[in-house]
């Protein structure tokens, strides 16, 4: 239902688009792009701050720990 809502908002303004003439039709089709293109680009940077921050953090106790660990293995083959 929401597809073919869609195309017929579509078909209705590319229709007043022509209709309107080529300054006036390009000037609104440059906008509808250009909003479109604003907006992507926001959503983008909205996905990676999330992405970011569910990221898992090192943990600098374990990694502490992986280097004594391995410090003493390298001491008990001397």
């Amino acid at each position: 239902m929401y597809l073919i809502l869609s195309i017929f908002l579509a078909s209705i303004l590319g229709l007043v688009l022509f209709i309107s003439g080529p300054w006036v039709g390009g000037i609104l089709a440059f906008g509808i792009m250009a909003g479109c293109m604003f907006r992507g680009l926001y959503l983008l940077n909205d996905i990676h701050r999330r992405l970011v921050n569910d990221l898992p953090r090192a943990d600098k106790a374990k990694e502490a720990y992986k280097d004594y660990l391995r410090e003493k293995e390298e001491n008990d083959q001397r």
